[in-house]
């Protein structure tokens, strides 16, 4: 399996006139903060867009964009598989904020959600606690709760992978609307 392609925050700033940024996160993470003039296409839903990003890459570079990186090199994979060059953000949004780069807010009614992986570490905590305070309190097989939670963090860490956001990833609050998708859809065929 080979690496996508790397940019770094600034080569990116620097070159963001001529790319076209596709924001692999959820509705959610995007309105919170994101590259300006990036298009959210959440990550599950990369392979309904591939002939407009396959569009879009026909008249220039097509940079992908997660939190950290990891769903963006997943997304680059996908788009290779399909021939579509594409490149990611080395550190993602988080890199380019902690470069100083200004992230832009969706506008309108849409309201932030947190960061996947801090909805990750939150819910990954409360299951936790909820095993252990259960197996003290009511009996000790309810510790399997806990045990499950650290079999999946060592499995994600070594696949690079996460089942618990693929879950959370379909909550209501971290789904795009059907509209909000073939807006960002007919804004990618307009490139």
């Amino acid at each position: 399996m080979t690496t996508p392609t790397t940019l770094d925050p600034g080569e990116a700033r620097t070159r963001l006139h001529e790319l076209t940024v596709i924001d692999v996160r959820t509705p959610g993470e995007y309105a919170g903060g994101h590259v300006p003039g990036a298009l959210n296409v959440p990550l599950d839903h990369i392979r309904r867009a591939l002939p407009d990003i396959r569009r879009a890459a026909e008249h220039g570079d097509v940079l992908v964009v997660c939190a950290s990186g990891a769903r963006s090199e997943n997304a680059c994979r996908i788009l290779a598989d399909h021939r579509i060059p594409a490149a990611t953000l080395s550190g993602g949004t988080t890199a380019w904020a902690a470069d100083g780069h200004e992230l832009h807010r969706a506008q309108g009614p849409t309201r932030a959600t947190w960061g996947m992986e801090r909805q990750v570490r939150f819910t990954a905590g409360t299951v936790v606690l909820l095993g252990l305070l259960l197996g003290v309190l009511i009996h000790p097989a309810f510790q399997i709760l806990s045990a499950g939670i650290a079999v999946g963090l060592v499995l994600s860490a070594l696949t690079n992978t996460c089942g618990m956001a693929a879950i959370l990833a379909k909550l209501p609050h971290n789904r795009p609307r059907t509209a909000d998708l073939d807006h960002t859809l007919a804004e990618l065929r307009d490139r």
